[in-house]
């Protein structure tokens, strides 16, 4: 099983919105005692045992345009007959709201360029993906501004809530399938809220 969080390689994105994704591999391979660190297909890749599998975490260097080449390498090597059933993605979602996570089997890139990039690659929109919600609360001039800007300080205040709500939703997705940990993860009970804390 590849576990691919989406985000852009460089010390300056490493806290940005964009990189959700690779915050919550790092979180996950922590967690496992692994490190996100050997060098294959323009990637970096751990390997560890979560819920009695064996997963590959994965942080594509490509940067963000680009993630599908790395993802599409990678799945090769694998000899992945069925992309759906080897590989999850993370990724930031400009549609959820902030602290909001929606695990789905399969769908469009929704706009993502990560998503984008990967479905182009693959050739399929049958993958697992686990959304991470990061709309703003006021309308936006500059997208592409706002997704590479670090968090504000509210919403740093509940980041580490949402990462290992995120990182609980993946092991359910592990251990009881994607159909079970939709229906237990994907309600507005997970959203983080300011009058949590």
């Amino acid at each position: 099983m590849l576990i691919v969080g989406l985000g852009n390689p460089g010390a300056e994105y490493e806290r940005t919105r964009h990189n959700l994704g690779f915050m919550l591999v790092d979180l996950l391979a922590r967690e496992a005692g692994a490190t996100i660190k050997r060098k294959d297909c323009r990637a970096l890749v751990g390997r560890a045992e979560i819920e009695g599998e064996r997963v590959e975490f994965v942080k594509p260097q490509t940067y963000m345009n680009l993630s599908g080449e790395a993802v599409a390498c990678l799945l090769a090597k694998q000899e992945a007959k069925n992309p759906a059933q080897s590989l999850i993605v993370i990724s930031d979602d400009l549609a959820l709201p902030f602290g909001t996570i929606r695990l789905r089997r399969r769908g469009s890139a929704g706009g993502h360029n990560g998503l984008k990039s990967i479905i182009a690659a693959t050739k399929t929109d049958e993958f697992m993906r686990l959304r991470i919600g990061i709309q703003p609360e006021h309308p936006l001039n500059d997208t592409k501004s706002f997704v590479l800007d670090e968090f504000t300080r509210n919403e740093r205040a509940e980041l580490d809530e949402i990462l290992q709500r995120s990182a609980q939703a993946l092991r359910a997705v592990l251990k009881d399938g994607i159909d079970k940990a939709m229906a237990e993860y994907n309600s507005d009970k997970w959203r983080v809220t300011s009058d949590e804390q």
